[in-house]
């Protein structure tokens, strides 16, 4: 029996965009047993996942700092020896964890996140706007580097699950169309004008027979969420009333999730729900985008200075964000109601 440490530690869109390769790894080797190091928040989707146990990192507090290094790595050690130790994430804190464990015997396997290539990507001049590997294809090479032979073959971790009366009393039964709508993300560059995203909820609630739900997080976006369940008919913001595993369960009723580049895209590829994902300073050629989403959902304009970013943290070149003004709302319910009738 094998036993491989995996680490990944953020952000939670690059730790959910590792399932297809977990799931994948652990259903062709059912008797490895793998450890995940990673935070909190991905107890609710590594639990679906056989032969998998979560080591949750405490980057807040226990493992905090230089000296939470040495405390983790510690800490990893009193769980016995590992065969493989899979690194996913490849900064300071996971190279220094590496670098401790030089002296096992583990077999030691790093990512090769393509540095170089996507600064290439995101150059003003000079530009090589191409398709990059994906990253969900890096993170199986790296186990593919270790020896473990296997193909990326996963579906959903579930689909269409069945909602509890806790959930179901916020929600309500499904007796019309489900859109759910993921305004924020972490980074300016990537959030579609909050004016904008309400014209596109006053457009979508002109019909009936449609219900939006509204995700985020954090006291600000909670308020600007409230704000809009009360200005829209058929509008219901989930921000704070459920758990993240009450979320997905949520998403995996949507007919369509809209949604940034950001990790309620990924959220959906989990339970196999379509995604129309808005792109702004970062581009769906990096290599992030959503597992088995249909690359013509991506609502983009071509713009001679897209991408600027890998993260969407950086400023605007033109200083008018033109990637994500130059998108209509119109543009964007087309897309909607064309996966939703389709």
């Amino acid at each position: 029996m094998k036993r491989i440490l995996v680490f990944r530690l953020s952000a939670i869109g690059d730790v959910v965009m590792t399932v297809p390769v977990i799931v994948s790894l652990s259903k062709t080797y059912p008797d490895a047993e793998i450890t995940f190091v990673s935070q909190k928040f991905a107890a609710g989707f590594i639990k679906h996942i056989p032969n998998v146990h979560l080591y949750e990192v405490d980057l807040k507090g226990r493992h905090k700092g230089f000296m939470g290094i040495f405390r983790l790595f510690l800490d990893l050690k009193r769980l016995g020896k590992f065969d493989v130790i899979a690194d996913l994430h490849d900064v300071i804190r996971t190279k220094i964890i590496r670098s401790l464990y030089f002296f096992s015997s583990s077999k030691i396997v790093v990512i090769d996140k393509g540095r170089k290539e996507k600064n290439n990507l995101c150059r003003i001049e000079g530009k090589e706007l191409r398709q990059l590997e994906a990253t969900t294809s890096r993170y199986a090479k790296v186990f593919q580097d270790a020896g473990f032979k296997f193909n990326l073959e996963f579906d959903y971790l579930f689909t269409k699950s069945l909602l509890n009366e806790n959930i179901l009393k916020i929600t309500g039964i499904k007796d019309c169309k489900w859109v759910g709508i993921a305004p924020f993300a972490k980074h300016k560059g990537k959030i579609y004008p909050l004016e904008l995203m309400e014209k596109v909820i006053s457009l979508l609630t002109e019909a009936p027979e449609m219900k939006v739900f509204l995700f985020g997080g954090g006291s600000v976006e909670k308020g600007i969420l409230e704000g809009w369940e009360q200005q829209f008919k058929n509008t219901i913001s989930l921000a704070g009333k459920l758990s993240l595993e009450e979320e997905l369960k949520v998403i995996s009723n949507l007919d369509v999730l809209l949604s940034m580049d950001s990790a309620n895209m990924h959220f959906a590829s989990l339970v196999n729900t379509s995604v129309i994902s808005i792109w702004g300073a970062t581009h769906p050629y990096a290599g992030f985008y959503g597992w088995n989403q249909n690359p013509r959902h991506a609502v983009q304009v071509d713009l001679p200075c897209r991408p600027c970013s890998i993260y969407g943290n950086k400023p605007c070149f033109r200083k008018d964000y033109a990637c994500l003004y130059q998108i209509t709302p119109e543009s964007i319910i087309r897309k909607i109601y064309d996966e939703i009738i389709a």
